[in-house]
């Protein structure tokens, strides 16, 4: 009899310890089967904000499209034809008058004449030119021959006819 009581004591602790296992897993279970619960609400919430989303892009397109083939803001054309006269005026108002440019045109061409007259004024002859260069050799002790001759000594020669 002992020894029927000692192994049915022995069964009572082994189920206790494979309970004791099976509760552990079975809590292990549950806690991931919450924690997959809460992943795929975060999933869910994700997928609607995109597809709200989605669909307000959409609406967007399809009212941009829209605009564009069908303009919702036609004007009168009288108010066309009015910003056009008004675009026309600032347009001639920035265009200068012909008269005012041909007189532009005539006192530039007579500044442009009274210029050059100046320039030929204050500007010296070849003469004077050769002559200043000669005092300065002179005043140097050269001889302008020797350093610049003349134009006829530079010119070159005819050259003979073949007869």
């Amino acid at each position: 009899m002992l020894i029927s009581l000692v192994m049915i004591c022995s069964c009572q602790k082994q189920d206790s310890a494979a309970e004791q296992q099976l509760a552990q897993r079975k809590t292990e279970l549950d806690a991931r089967e919450e924690a997959l619960a809460d992943r795929k609400s975060a999933l869910d919430e994700r997928q609607k904000a995109l597809d709200e989303r989605e669909k307000s892009l959409a609406q967007k397109e399809k009212a941009t499209m829209n605009a564009r083939t069908n303009p919702t803001d036609v004007q009168d054309p009288a108010q066309v034809q009015a910003q056009r006269d008004m675009l026309k005026q600032q347009l001639s108002a920035m265009i200068p008058d012909p008269s005012q440019l041909n007189a532009f045109k005539a006192a530039k061409a007579g500044k442009e004449g009274e210029m050059q007259q100046q320039r030929a004024q204050t500007q010296p002859r070849p003469e004077e030119l050769q002559s200043q260069k000669q005092r300065k050799l002179e005043k140097l002790g050269m001889s302008g021959g020797a350093v610049f001759p003349s134009a006829a000594a530079t010119s070159p020669s005819p050259s003979p006819t073949p007869e």
